[in-house]
């Protein structure tokens, strides 16, 4: 006798868009509808108590990949950095990384190719791999080489990484940078010019002898720096037009007197109000560094 049964598990969410990985909550209801036809004899049981713990466990690990990142928002000197990460699905592939190391502050922005659990777990990898390599090197070049390295020795396996690595000096006023086929991010200096940042070298992970160049620039907190994700350049409107680098430039113009957190959510704002509710397919991160206050 046949038997065919349907199920469909929802969660009740507040809000049917992403959100930040802080503002992650558990599930507190689910709706579980199951559907028979006439012919059916049988229906399977549904542990709710193992969906939960799932769901538990999911959040958890969520919570580990946001602390290995370090803070959101951290004031050193006259600086405010300001960073935040929203993945398309439970996971993200996309990462920041902040530390220090003694009056210097480093700043990473990656993205692991792939999404989900698979590329968070490659990108944790890689955070530990740049903690590690930084206390021996110092030296963003000598890091992104370090880091290269070791994920091409393990073979086809790892997947191909971009990141941009930045040494902000917060006593000096310089920054130091090396791009590893990162999009490049931009300097916005207050005289209204922009300095995109190019140097550095291939993605990590492509080219096991491959050398990477760094480049140490002044910055002052009247400057404005701006790391970003293919998925906030490339997020779609309901035309299938991208938001763009340009249109990021002109947001950063707008928020030029405005401490990194406060640009940070203006600049995620204005990526929303152009998709106007279109999904996004792709993870989104932003880190941002200005002045510590409105100048």
């Amino acid at each position: 006798m046949g038997c065919t049964a349907t199920h469909r598990i929802r969660e009740r969410s507040a809000e049917n868009r992403s959100v930040m990985l802080e503002s992650t909550t558990l599930p507190s209801v689910l709706d579980i509808e199951l559907s028979l036809d006439s012919s059916a004899v049988s229906m399977p049981v549904v542990d709710l108590a193992e969906v939960t713990a799932l769901y538990r466990e999911v959040f958890e690990a969520q919570q580990v990949q946001r602390r290995l990142s370090g803070p959101r928002r951290l004031q050193r000197g006259q600086f405010e950095i300001a960073a935040e990460i929203f993945p398309v699905q439970h996971f993200s592939g996309d990462f920041v990384c902040i530390f220090d190391c003694g009056d210097s502050t480093l700043l990473a922005l990656g993205d692991v190719a792939g999404k989900g659990l698979t590329a968070a777990m490659w990108s944790t990898h890689v955070m530990s791999l740049l903690r590690t390599s930084f206390a021996n090197l110092r030296k963003p070049n000598l890091v992104a080489s370090a880091i290269n390295r070791d994920l091409c020795a393990l073979g086809s396996g790892a997947p191909i990484t971009t990141m941009v690595l930045a040494i902000l000096d917060w006593q000096g006023d310089e920054l130091t940078y090396c791009n590893a086929g990162h999009f490049p991010p931009f300097i916005k200096r207050q005289n209204g010019a922009v300095q995109r940042i190019s140097a550095g070298g291939p993605a990590l992970g492509a080219i096991p002898l491959a050398e990477f160049e760094e480049t140490r620039v002044p910055f002052s907190p009247s400057d404005m720096f701006v790391g970003y994700s293919d998925g906030l350049i490339e997020c779609l409107n309901g035309n299938d037009e991208e938001f763009g680098i340009e249109r990021l430039l002109a947001q950063a113009r707008n928020c030029q007197s405005q401490p990194a957190s406060t640009a940070l959510f203006s600049m995620i704002a204005a990526a929303q109000d152009f998709a106007h509710g279109t999904p996004r397919t792709d993870d989104l991160s932003l880190l941002i560094v200005s002045g510590a206050s409105p100048r």
